[in-house]
């Protein structure tokens, strides 16, 4: 089970993706602007983060470029789940920090393969961190 905070202005679109991953197993605590986002998740260290592009306060591109610049928080996945669909936009966001985009309308099924494969990708990466050095 991942801790995941997601921040998202649109209550329906928030309904569905909290209730797909609690359905997965997850506990996820959803939030409705960035600025809020930024300060719950320095205080709470979650295991992924997942942001909308457009919220009020704080868009999801300066949200992630804070988290990079936090020192506990620079290695959490972030998932960009938005409406935005052009190339110039997911590029923006990548380039900003986030790990993986997502655009809406999404599949369900298709958010939570994506959540398991940031989360998988974390845990393969602690585990490579913490093999013994061999010597040659």
């Amino acid at each position: 089970m991942a801790r995941i905070i997601y921040a998202e202005d649109d209550e329906m679109v928030a309904e569905i993706v909290r209730d797909t991953l609690i359905d997965a197993g997850h506990a996820i605590g959803v939030i409705g602007d960035g600025l809020t986002a930024l300060k719950v998740a320095k205080a709470k260290n979650p295991d992924l983060i997942i942001l909308d592009c457009s919220m009020p306060g704080m868009g999801g591109v300066e949200v992630v470029r804070r988290i990079r610049n936090h020192h506990e928080l620079f290695a959490t996945p972030v998932l960009m789940l938005t409406g935005r669909s052009s190339a110039a936009d997911e590029r923006i966001a990548r380039e900003a920090g986030a790990t993986d985009y997502l655009k809406k309308p999404f599949d369900p099924d298709e958010l939570v393969v994506t959540v398991e494969t940031m989360l998988d990708n974390v845990e393969k990466r602690k585990a490579t961190q913490k093999l013994p050095m061999r010597y040659v």
